[in-house]
């Protein structure tokens, strides 16, 4: 359907919500989808900006700016877990950046946070916020973190951005999840559009209230528009191609993937666990970590995201129970066949992923020498 359009130069420019003088643009589609979102984080159409961004990366550093922008002596606080952009973000603005200690799940250790607070009381707070972490696909406790900024005496001097590249867009289908919401006191969203969605090239979606954005907003002659956006000139088709996944399949449809998503993920967990494998799965999440491959060939096959002594797989929608099994039994081969028949013994990785879910000899008696 979509390659009719892949002849076309279709430059989203400045404002989605303001004509410009460039007629080949997909706007209304872009308006469409953020409507969408807007519907989902629960803000009314007219409090409401955003646009389509190039991925996560660039919603991230959207709603740091602003942050920024409202408060230009803040601080910016995110936890040692959060994605590369944020700190990315913090030196390009030149903002100063504490860095909060996690949890072994990865979430953000608030009793940490509030020790920090205490300690910059004099300057505004920017937080960001994980719904779903890199690595462990940890969310954050929202609530708390709201709580906390009260309770440290930042009432009106804390803005809130909420890193959802991932599970931002899962969780609102699952029943027992936290709500992330405009009707809390926070100031932006970011989700990827080429994750759970699985948009066909790289995009995502941020959505940020309007009243703050307007601290960003400038008239830009020579287009005959305004434009508060990182870039500028975006790319017309991926608001076509979200426009057409989100009307394909529905908030039932994608409620359907989402459970699927879950109920795989600990289907893998579970699967690698019973093969002796140091594995692990954060409630509401469908990122399993594990410990890392030793063979590098199997981590270039299957594309593996590694960080220290762990690795994990992102359970997607297109993703089979036939696929996780031929995982794990490649895993698990390859696992004890390079050792040259010295026997195998598994890593600790109780630093990581918790005691209870390391399966090294110190931490699980029924483990053995493969």
């Amino acid at each position: 359907m979509m390659a009719q359009f892949q002849n076309l130069s279709i430059n989203n420019l400045g404002d989605p919500f303001i004509e410009s003088n460039y007629g080949v643009h997909s706007r209304q589609f872009e308006v469409a989808v953020l409507d969408w979102f807007a519907r989902l984080w629960d803000i009314q159409q007219d409090e409401y900006w955003g646009y389509i961004t190039n991925g996560g990366t660039e919603g991230n550093m959207h709603g740091l700016l602003v942050g920024r922008e409202l408060f230009p002596d803040g601080v910016i606080y995110a936890s040692r877990e959060s994605h590369y952009s944020v700190f990315k973000a913090a030196r390009m603005y030149r903002v100063e950046c504490i860095k909060i200690d996690t949890l072994v799940s990865g979430e953000m250790n608030c009793a940490d946070f509030n020790s920090k607070l205490l300690q910059n009381l004099g300057k505004p707070a920017i937080v960001n916020v994980n719904i779903g972490t890199t690595v462990k696909g940890a969310i954050d406790d929202l609530d708390i973190i709201i709580r906390t900024l009260e309770k440290c005496g930042f009432q009106d001097r804390f803005y809130i951005h909420c890193d959802g590249a991932l599970a931002g867009l899962m969780i609102p289908f699952i029943k027992e999840a936290p709500k992330v919401t405009f009707k809390k006191p926070i100031g932006s969203i970011s989700v990827s559009g080429h994750k759970f969605m699985g948009c066909p090239v790289p995009c995502g979606v941020v959505i940020t209230r309007l009243e703050h954005v307007k601290l960003l907003s400038m008239d830009i002659e020579y287009l005959s528009s305004r434009d508060a956006t990182i870039t500028g000139s975006r790319n017309g088709h991926t608001p076509m191609f979200l426009w057409y996944t989100l009307n394909k399949k529905g908030y039932r449809g994608l409620r359907k993937e989402v459970q699927k998503c879950l109920r795989n993920a600990h289907y893998l967990t579970n699967r690698l666990k019973d093969m002796g494998v140091s594995a692990s799965l954060n409630t509401l999440s469908s990122t399993v970590v594990f410990e890392r491959p030793a063979d590098e060939a199997f981590v270039h096959r299957w594309q593996l995201a590694c960080e220290g002594s762990i690795a994990h797989v992102v359970v997607m929608p297109n993703v089979s129970v036939e696929l996780l099994d031929s995982f794990v039994e490649e895993l698990v081969t390859k696992r004890s066949s390079g050792n040259e028949g010295k026997g195998f013994r598994v890593p600790c990785v109780a630093n990581d992923i918790g005691v209870g879910n390391c399966f090294c000899f110190h931490h699980n008696k029924k483990s053995r020498i493969a």
